[in-house]
């Protein structure tokens, strides 16, 4: 398919792949750093893998890149031999304030995330979405109408739950494809220095991750990051609900395109993408109306799904989708694992599995998006996050709310009186089986719990999986 010339323009701007010798040094063996690693072996680079862990997994992970031809070291980080490369890269896995990361710093030495190390290979053009909520949706999503269209188009980066690999992998298809689709989270973005998208979006922004930075200030800051490069050929996809996103524009250059549910001018500014009298719809060009699909027949739940719906065929069309490719897959596109996804239905109750809602905005936004009553579990590890956020949401829509886990106290404490009932249980399947007491006909249950899952589960997975498993009545409690 024929490219945008403005999009050839921005690619022959960004940077290329590191050249000369001098090796690369990577940082941190989970999946980002194998993906980094074989993608510099792949171009016959000296690599070089360091982590400080000696597990089981790691050590297997440490034996198979040695075989490809890695030198790697666990159980510390060798500063003589990192400082020595020419390039080095972080997984994102290692947090900022991390002994190694200081120390480089106190050197002078600058490095890199993993996906802006992918992106200096590609050859294809590159969406790149960020937020605090609905990335992954969104990208994905994104992905999936690019394919309706006809793209050759592959998704990867910060997606979880195996639904993408890392964006290294994705530096490594042959032949490349059209577009690449990245999901950047606060900590790949942490480590940018030249990453220029030729379309960026921000689904969304709300405090999060205040377990791992000071203060919203500082997440906010490396969400900013994919701005700090822009063109005048840059095109942004912008929630226009959400007046912190377009805040932290700022003055990026390139052109604004912004979503929201309603058609009315947003500080002057049309919307491009909107819901009108129930049907999601772009301005094109030409400032004409597209109809695409009615709201209500998307299969993803979800008020804020409309958001990501939006979002997602904006820049499809801005990437040279046509609108019935959009609509086409738009009907298609399925709800993703622990995203709202109904996994029960009997007796008139619907069980929906919202684990990834691992903050307070995003649990906040599912209570908002459901129109039925709830009877909602919240709980989990506590990341710091004041709770009171939730209180108009559960005043609104929940009747019921069970607590548990390790936040289960600080919850019951910001919560008190925001529903009829508000139960305490220290364990997940006790705190099921509560809601299962406690749900009536035309009720949905629903688990999206504003907190990490590690105080009880591996992962926010793990919990979903759970969840599903007791919310059909599969297996014993464990």
């Amino acid at each position: 398919m024929s490219e945008d010339p403005t999009i050839k323009a921005i690619n022959r701007s960004r940077p290329t792949a590191p050249e000369g010798s001098g090796g690369i040094a990577i940082l941190g063996l989970g999946a980002s750093g194998i993906a980094a690693a074989r993608l510099a072996l792949a171009h016959r680079e000296n690599v070089h893998v360091s982590d400080l862990r000696q597990d089981p997994i790691t050590t297997a992970r440490a034996r198979d890149l040695r075989e490809l031809g890695a030198v790697v070291e666990l159980g510390h980080h060798d500063l003589a031999r990192i400082t020595q490369a020419r390039l080095v890269v972080v997984s994102p896995g290692i947090a900022p304030g991390a002994p190694v990361l200081a120390d480089l710093q106190a050197r002078g030495v600058e490095w890199l995330s993993e996906p802006e190390f992918a992106a200096r290979y590609f050859q294809s053009s590159l969406i790149a979405v960020t937020g605090t909520n609905g990335k992954t949706t969104t990208a994905l999503l994104v992905n999936h109408l690019l394919r309706s269209a006809g793209f050759e188009a592959a998704v990867g980066g910060n997606v979880g739950g195996g639904l993408a690999p890392a964006a290294s992998e994705v530096a490594l298809i042959d032949p490349p494809p059209d577009w690449v689709v990245l999901e950047m989270s606060s900590f790949q973005l942490a480590g940018v220095r030249a990453f220029l998208p030729d379309i960026g979006i921000v689904t969304s922004l709300a405090p999060d991750h205040l377990d791992r930075y000071p203060d919203t200030a500082a997440y906010y800051a490396d969400k900013a990051r994919i701005f700090q490069n822009s063109t005048p050929w840059s095109r942004w996809v912008l929630n226009g609900e959400n007046p912190e996103v377009l805040a932290l524009a700022g003055d990026a250059r390139g052109d604004r395109h912004l979503f929201a549910r309603s058609p009315e001018p947003i500080n002057g500014t049309r919307p491009a993408a909107f819901v009108r009298d129930g049907i999601l719809t772009l301005v094109t060009k030409g400032r004409e109306e597209e109809p695409l699909v009615p709201a209500a027949s998307l299969r993803i739940l979800g008020s804020h799904n409309v958001l990501n719906a939006l979002a997602a065929a904006l820049a499809a069309r801005l990437a040279g989708a046509d609108p019935a490719a959009v609509r086409e897959g738009l009907s298609s596109f399925a709800p993703l694992p622990h995203r709202m996804e109904p996994v029960h239905d009997r007796d008139g109750i619907l069980w929906v599995n919202d684990s990834k809602a691992t903050n307070v905005e995003a649990a906040r936004s599912a209570l908002e998006s459901l129109e039925r009553p709830l009877v909602v579990l919240l709980g989990g590890h506590d990341k710091g996050e004041p709770f009171a956020a939730l209180r108009p949401a559960l005043e609104r829509r929940a009747r019921a709310a069970i607590l548990y886990g390790e936040a289960s106290e600080r919850l019951a404490s910001e919560l008190e009186g925001t529903t009829p009932e508000l139960h305490r249980d220290e364990g997940f399947e006790a705190a099921v089986e509560r809601a299962r007491s406690l749900a009536r006909t035309g009720d949905v249950v629903l688990l999206s719990p504003a907190c990490s899952s590690f105080d009880q589960f591996e992962s926010y997975e793990a919990r979903g999986l759970r969840f599903a498993e007791l919310a059909r009545g599969a297996g014993e409690s464990k």
